[in-house]
């Protein structure tokens, strides 16, 4: 269950994030939906890293 509270959270994070970079200008021109996809992708794969970094993180900070 907090694995998907951390990705409710981190996702529009990491899109929010994504934003400041200029992507389009490594694509060819007229290439919107391909970036847009590779955008939607990175942000994905960021999230994911990230979700893993603090579950694991959580878990081996907690006294059994």
């Amino acid at each position: 269950m907090l694995r998907v509270v951390l990705y409710i959270f981190f996702v529009p994070f990491t899109i929010w994030a994504l934003e400041s970079i200029n992507i389009n200008g490594i694509f060819k021109k007229n290439r919107y939906y391909q970036s847009r996809f590779v955008y939607l992708l990175f942000s994905l794969s960021i999230s994911y890293l990230v979700v893993n970094f603090f579950m694991d993180f959580f878990t081996a900070t907690m006294i059994h």
